[in-house]
């Protein structure tokens, strides 16, 4: 009896949690398929009366979404590229190769992570001016390149594999480049899975630094161009909230299909170390 009320309270709290959780998101979808009438009724009304598609294609016609998706898209998939091999060949230094200071380095390393990256903006503002790369697509990817969380997931991920296969394969005539590819990275699949969606998720939704590097238009990411569309269409909250749900439905969408992977390879990267 004891057991059935716990897990009734355990799944009432869930619930409600959940409920909390997704209604902003509920609130947004539906809120994009009103008028702007229905949108400004006081008091606000859930359901809109006459669903309707109308403020999609005001959002794709006032602002040029299809080129901000572009844009985002390679963004995220270089960011995602570059910042999984820099973490992979971090993390293997730190988790199998023997050099002088390198546990000091990686906590050093460790202690950075405490450093938000808002105080780092200035120095990362002034050196891509000074390179010549203001309002530029590289603009958005360089900085973006490595990471200490990634690498500090990935290094922990390594320690489990055995030292016997480090030494077998070292027998064998492999060197430390042709053990990491073939024999860590293989692996480590489920933990490098889970730190390029994680990645994958965060450049999507990048929005300050393109903010403040990014000047034209063509240039723009989808979460600046949202941004950018409340001036470009005046405050229109129903073709604001179709452009919001046009933002983040690719990312909500990859999170549902991977979430199990996303859970899974933190903790196995995080119990060790």
């Amino acid at each position: 009896m004891n057991d059935g009320i716990k897990k009734t309270l355990i799944y009432t709290v869930l619930f409600i949690g959940a409920v909390i959780a997704l209604f902003p998101f509920l609130w947004m979808i539906l809120s994009s398929l009103k008028t702007a009438a229905e949108v400004n009724t006081s008091p606000p009304t859930f359901f809109p009366r006459t669903p309707n598609l109308e403020n999609y294609r005001y959002a794709f016609y006032t602002a040029p979404f299809g080129r901000y998706f572009i844009n985002s898209l390679f963004v995220t998939i270089t960011c995602v590229v570059l910042t999984g091999f820099t973490s992979i060949l971090a993390a293997f230094s730190f988790a199998r190769l023997k050099f002088p200071g390198r546990d000091m380095t990686f906590a050093l390393l460790l202690a950075f992570m405490m450093v938000p990256f808002e105080m780092l903006l200035i120095t990362n503002y002034s050196t891509i001016v000074r390179v010549g790369m203001h309002d530029t697509i590289p603009a958005l990817i360089i900085p973006f390149t490595t990471s200490i969380f990634y690498t500090y997931i990935l290094r922990n991920a390594f320690l489990y594999i055995p030292d016997s296969l480090y030494h077998s394969a070292r027998v064998d005539g492999a060197g430390n480049w042709l053990y990491l590819w073939k024999v860590v990275v293989p692996m480590s699949g489920p933990t490098i899975a889970t730190i390029m969606l994680l990645n994958a998720i965060t450049s999507w939704n990048a929005f300050i630094w393109p903010l403040l590097i990014i000047n034209s238009t063509n240039n723009r990411t989808l979460p600046f161009g949202l941004f950018a569309f409340i001036h470009e269409g005046g405050v229109r909250y129903e073709s604001l909230m179709a452009g919001a749900t046009i933002v983040i439905f690719p990312m909500i969408i990859l999170f549902l299909f991977t979430r199990k992977k996303i859970l899974t390879g933190v903790a196995r990267g995080g119990l060790k170390g």
